[in-house]
C-alpha cells in the first residue's frame, strides 16, 4: 500500500511544476481570501490545466457558499473538495449532491474528544484529512505550521481513507506515518521559506522522505 503525498497551497506555475515531477500524488489549490496561498480563479485555471492527468487536484475551502464552489469547479475542475471550515454533515451531503464531486473534511485535532464528531462525518465523506487545532484568534483554520499529538490517532480504527496533516516536514513525516499510521500525508507550511512561498528543494525533500516511509505501511 503506497503513501499518498499532497503538497497543498501551490500558487505558481514553477512550484506546482516541481511537486508535480517530484511524483505528488496530490496537489493543492487554496480558495480561502485570509489565506498567503490563496488563488484567483484566473491563476486556477491556469494552474488546473497545467496538473490535469498528473495528479489529483484538490480544491480547499473554508465555509464556502455555493456560488464560490461553482466558479471553482468551472475553473479549476477539481478531482475533490477538501472542506476546512465548520461544515456541517448536511453541508458535507449537500455539496456531494450538487457537484458530483467526492469531499475530504478536515477534522481539527487537539486532543481524543476531538475525534467525537468522527463517525458523523465519516459517513459522508469519502476522506478525512487531521489537522492541528488553530489557536484562538487564528484568521484560518490550517496551514499554520501547527502540530497536534499524533498519538491520539495510534488507537483509530477507520474505514474510511484519511491523512494527517498540520506542522509536517521532511524531518517529521515518517515519525507521523510510524504513529499514525496513515495513509496519506499533507504539506503546506513545511515546505515553505515564507509563508505563501513553496521552495522546491523543501517540495522535493519532503516527497523523497514521504517515500521511504512507505515501508511503515505494511501492517
Amino acid at each position: 500500500m503506497s503513501l499518498l503525498v499532497k503538497i497543498c497551497g501551490l500558487s505558481t506555475r514553477e512550484t506546482l511544476d516541481v511537486a508535480l515531477q517530484a511524483g505528488a500524488d496530490m496537489v493543492g489549490f487554496v480558495f480561502f481570501p485570509p489565506s498567503p496561498r490563496h488563488l484567483s480563479l484566473e491563476t486556477a485555471r491556469e494552474l488546473g490545466k497545467q496538473a490535469k492527468g498528473r495528479a489529483v487536484k484538490v480544491a480547499l475551502t473554508v465555509d464556502a457558499d455555493d456560488a464560490t464552489l461553482e466558479n471553482i469547479v468551472e475553473t479549476l475542475q477539481p478531482d475533490i473538495f477538501q472542506l476546512h471550515g465548520k461544515e456541517t454533515i448536511a453541508r458535507l451531503r449537500d455539496i456531494k449532491q450538487k457537484f458530483g464531486l467526492p469531499v475530504m473534511k478536515v477534522l481539527a485535532v487537539e486532543t481524543a474528544a476531538d475525534l467525537a464528531a468522527l463517525p458523523g462525518f465519516a459517513s459522508v465523506a469519502d476522506r478525512i484529512l487531521f489537522d492541528a487545532r488553530a489557536p484562538k484568534g487564528a484568521t484560518r483554520p490550517g496551514g499554520l505550521g501547527a502540530v497536534f499529538d499524533w498519538h491520539v490517532l495510534e488507537k483509530l480504527d477507520l474505514k474510511l481513507p484519511f491523512m494527517v496533516s498540520g506542522g509536517l516536514n521532511a524531518d517529521n513525516v515518517a515519525e507521523a506515518v510510524r504513529v499514525t499510521r496513515a495513509g496519506g500525508v499533507d504539506v503546506s507550511s513545511g515546505v515553505e521559506r515564507s509563508p505563501g512561498h513553496k521552495d522546491p528543494e523543501m517540495i522535493r525533500a519532503f516527497i523523497r522522505a514521504a517515500r521511504a516511509t512507505e515501508e511503515l505501511m505494511v501492517r
